[in-house]
């Protein structure tokens, strides 16, 4: 297992993390939880066992027993709290009233105790905000969030599915005012779903923080057990289309990856997980297994090197289309490329 940075701070997590929305019963995503505490528990074994020492979750999952179910875990199996990250989220609806949602003071003080709670700990290492929240200012979440630095209760602060420009903003603001600042972003991104590349990994890269990837397989599409004409008796994606996809493109590009996973004798998963550890910009990658063997499938791609012919035949089926004003600064650039401007 290799370890990185966390963006600019000294931490290091595994370069996977053991995602936990598939512990416990999902009331809305039905299909993708549905882990037993047992189950739980042995894929925490299995995780720490080959090195993993990175764990996701958030207090909206399975209406907070992921959560619980991850600190039953860790106690349960004896690890040494102090050496494991453990990172959870905010913002998503956690009840039926007004305040039960959000990025507001109120809700953050409130829902961080119980996330501290049910995790059985008196700290977390990476809080995260799990969205953007247009109901509530940048600078209330990010004073509360700063504030959870300073008690302690909190070790680093990050953001998920935020767009660029907020993000910009959120970095911005905290280096003005002298706030603690987000030390990574958690995102979609996938060898069939590459946005991120058109705006936020730059931002990323100029700013250094870190880049944590959730379903990296495009909700299991990726998996390579998917047809063209989808099975609704085979995997979870026929009852949560989620992420929205390009099947057409998806098709098209598992259709390159499948040749080379059988050259190295591995799954069409292999292949596109370990094409995501070869993205510079990517620091851990999140992989939330129901079983297994699909957990040690998925980690096992840690070892695939995927050659530069192999890595230019998946970039070219996957590249995104070109688009505005991405077409029109490169093509400005002509002659200058050699200066780096």
């Amino acid at each position: 297992m290799e370890y990185n940075l966390l963006g600019q701070t000294g931490l290091l997590v595994s370069e996977f993390c053991l995602g936990t929305m598939t512990f416990g019963d999902h009331t809305k995503f039905k299909g993708i939880g549905g882990l037993n505490e047992l189950d739980a528990e042995n894929l925490v074994k299995i995780a720490v066992d080959f090195g993993i020492n990175f764990f996701d979750s958030a207090n909206s999952y399975s209406d907070g027993r992921s959560e619980e179910m991850l600190g039953k875990s860790i106690k349960n199996l004896g690890l040494q709290r102090d050496s494991l990250i453990i990172a959870t989220k905010v913002r998503m609806s956690v009840g039926k009233g007004p305040n039960d949602c959000g990025l507001s003071r109120k809700h953050i003080l409130v829902e961080v105790e119980k996330s501290l709670k049910r995790l059985k700990t008196d700290y977390i290492d990476l809080y995260q905000i799990h969205a953007h929240d247009p109901s509530t200012s940048l600078e209330e979440t990010l004073r509360v969030l700063d504030d959870l630095v300073r008690s302690g209760k909190v070790r680093y602060i990050g953001a998920s599915n935020f767009p660029a420009w907020r993000l910009s903003m959120a970095l911005s603001f905290s280096e003005f005012k002298n706030l603690e600042k987000f030390v990574a972003l958690q995102a979609y991104y996938t060898v069939a779903a590459r946005d991120l590349e058109r705006e936020i990994i730059p931002l990323l890269d100029n700013q250094q923080l870190g880049l944590l990837i959730w379903s990296p397989l495009a909700g299991g599409l990726l998996s390579g057990k998917y047809k063209r004409e989808l099975d609704k008796n085979v995997g979870r994606r026929n009852t949560v289309d989620y992420p929205p996809v390009n099947l057409e493109k998806l098709f098209m590009i598992l259709d390159v990856l499948k040749p080379i996973a059988d050259a190295h004798n591995v799954s069409v998963a292999q292949v596109s997980l370990a094409w995501l550890l070869q993205q510079k910009a990517v620091t851990s990658i999140i992989i939330g297994a129901k079983n297994k063997v699909q957990l040690e499938d998925n980690i096992k791609s840690s070892s695939l090197n995927l050659t530069d012919s192999e890595l230019k035949k998946i970039n070219e089926i996957s590249k995104l289309s070109p688009e505005y004003p991405g077409w029109v600064i490169e093509y400005s650039r002509g002659n200058r490329k050699r200066y780096n401007l």
